[in-house]
């Protein structure tokens, strides 16, 4: 299973970019890749980190492997999304999208492929770094958005493949 992560995404969950110059965004981006790199050894996970670089970025999409962490900047006129898009129809079912972007999320589940929110994913990290192992208390709390009432109990098939890919992580 490869993991395939919204990089801005994944550092905007805690809010803290909002004012940060080239230097300090470089900065967040290397201890994130440094983050996952661990994250990635720890759970023997092969991982891409997909970044804009639409904005002022290069002329063609730039890749690179660091730390063992696949991270591609988009080109000039390229979104992150896009790359990832492209990278869900390339890899299928055999990938597992780190995204809270609905436009993603709904590419990804035409694709059948399971998508787990960046605030979920920080916290299961944080859970694998901190070593807790009580993977009972952390499902159920995953689950308490899913809890339904009356005769319909039986999840989706989107759920289904989101708590799957939960557990794998």
């Amino acid at each position: 299973m490869q993991l395939i992560i919204d990089g801005y995404n994944l550092l905007h969950v805690d809010r803290s970019l909002i004012q940060l110059n080239p230097v300090q965004l470089q900065w967040k981006r290397d201890r994130l890749i440094h983050q996952l790199s661990a994250y990635g050894s720890l759970k023997q996970q092969e991982i891409i980190v997909v970044f804009d670089g639409w904005q002022g970025g290069w002329y063609t999409e730039q890749k690179e492997k660091r730390k063992g962490i696949g991270i591609i900047f988009s080109k000039v006129g390229e979104k992150a999304d896009d790359v990832i898009k492209r990278l869900i129809r390339e890899k299928g079912s055999g990938a597992m999208i780190i995204t809270s972007d609905h436009d993603i999320s709904r590419y990804a589940g035409r694709m059948a492929v399971a998508v787990i929110p960046s605030d979920q994913f920080k916290k299961k990290m944080e859970r694998a770094f901190n070593k807790i192992e009580d993977d009972f208390e952390s499902e159920e709390e995953d689950r308490k958005g899913l809890k339904r009432k009356g005769p319909s109990r039986r999840l989706s098939k989107k759920e289904k493949r989101k708590l799957a890919a939960l557990k794998k992580l």
